[in-house]
């Protein structure tokens, strides 16, 4: 590896966000499956962490409720990994496990500044209470982030929004509603869509996304969901959407990143175990880390590209 830092694979079993809980088996499920094996067969030495979980005892108060308990203590467990130099993978259970994540990620460097975050999803995570239909917290966590929502999800860890409009990009959504599409509008957050993922090819959406996370920021993450694959990639998963990105291309573009000293912390997550019988969901988990968690990037081909514009909503 280009950095010396320890991978250390945290479980986020949580799967109360979601209107399909069993997502919250995946750490599990992947655990047994063999993972960390898997990827040192292929030259990435990770070891598993501790695994944070969901209390089923708060399930009659609602989903909210759990995922407010469940947060500080997944934050707890990154910044806890991030404070003793490791590089923290957070494989999820459903994304609202992302407030935990990002929350602690912030919370870790908050004194040496901020995060920038690559966020990678078919959806916009981007509702508040009173926007949401359905009020699962998986579809809220990037607006709690931004500090929107909730004071249960939006506090963790700390008093203050984990991320700045201007250090957040968004990969891939081909799904949203009107209400959240309007706030990351209003705040001015890039959302690079699915469809012009196919015009310009997902390497090169990564690499713009780079410079914007990278810029002004103390590190940056990546927030990876299942669901942004195409479902012929990655059928076990809750919430899919069709014509996804496909793996081969997701895989080549991010092959090294974590090699970037920079790179604080990864995330995975929406894996749902019960809707991948034949594990070719979880051989996808283990494509995309095992290319992120290469020894160093390949060669960008040089070529210019066009100045980065500001904002940029997904409406």
């Amino acid at each position: 590896m280009t950095t010396n830092r320890t991978i250390e694979l945290l479980g986020a079993a949580v799967g109360e966000g979601a209107p399909d809980s069993r997502c919250r088996a995946a750490p599990a499920v992947l655990r047994r499956w063999g993972l960390a094996r898997r990827l040192g067969l292929r030259g990435r030495r990770a070891r598993w962490g501790p695994s944070v979980r969901s209390d089923l005892a708060l399930l009659d108060l609602g989903p909210l409720a759990v995922v407010s308990e469940f947060s500080p203590r997944l934050a707890a467990a990154v910044a806890a990994s991030m404070g003793h130099g490791r590089l923290p993978i957070v494989i999820g259970g459903d994304h609202s496990c992302a407030v935990g994540t990002w929350s602690g990620a912030a919370h870790a460097l908050r004194e040496r500044g901020p995060l920038g975050l690559i966020w990678i999803d078919a959806h916009l995570d981007s509702h508040t209470p009173e926007t949401s239909e359905t009020q699962m917290p998986h579809g809220m966590p990037l607006a709690a982030l931004l500090g929107h929502g909730p004071p249960q999800l939006t506090q963790v860890a700390d008093d203050q929004p984990k991320l700045r409009p201007e250090h957040l990009v968004l990969i891939g959504p081909r799904s949203w509603e009107a209400g959240e599409a309007a706030l990351l509008s209003r705040l001015g957050v890039r959302v690079i869509t699915s469809t012009e993922v196919g015009e310009r090819g997902f390497r090169d959406c990564i690499d713009e996304a780079l410079a914007r996370v990278r810029d002004a920021t103390a590190g940056w993450g990546l927030s990876f969901d299942l669901d942004a694959l195409d479902p012929a990639d990655a059928p076990g998963t809750g919430t899919p959407v069709e014509l996804g990105i496909r793996l081969d291309e997701v895989a080549a573009a991010l092959h090294g990143l974590a090699g970037d000293e920079r790179f604080v912390a990864g995330e995975l997550v929406e894996y749902n175990p019960a809707l991948d019988p034949q594990r070719v969901t979880a051989a996808a988990v283990e494509t995309l880390l095992s290319a992120m968690l290469a020894d160093r990037p390949p060669a960008r081909p040089d070529r210019e590209r066009p100045a980065l514009q500001p904002g940029g909503g997904a409406a």
